[in-house]
């Protein structure tokens, strides 16, 4: 029975890595346009559309990472090594990191949006 459980845990935790991938994947690549339209525009690149183009971004590999650490969580649910318990808090701590400077830096943008609204 934990052999049976032990291989659906694994099986699990690759297919949720895998959508951590195409997550991370794709975000990326949504970046790299969005920058590339940025760079060849013909017209000066506001500071707020780079910003933007980097919190979305942001925003992917912060669910990339959530999804990481899902997929982590679930191969350790299964007789988990002290390895693998501080590779688990690794990334638990990195997503923390990044999530609390995402945040601010959202909260920045949006009281840089109501300051320009509130000046119109």
């Amino acid at each position: 029975m934990e052999a049976a459980l032990a291989s659906a845990s694994h099986i699990v935790a690759l297919t949720i890595e895998a959508m951590a991938l195409l997550i991370i994947a794709y975000g990326s690549v949504e970046a790299f346009v969005a920058a590339a339209r940025l760079l060849v525009s013909r017209g000066p690149i506001a500071g707020d559309e780079r910003h933007a183009v980097w919190m979305r971004y942001a925003r992917w590999l912060v669910a990339g990472l959530t999804f990481q650490l899902a997929a982590d969580i679930v191969d350790t649910a299964i007789a988990p090594t002290w390895d693998e318990i501080g590779r688990l808090g690794a990334i638990a701590a990195i997503r923390t990191f990044l999530n609390y400077f995402l945040e601010r830096d959202m909260d920045d943008l949006r009281q840089r949006e109501l300051g320009r609204a509130n000046r119109r």
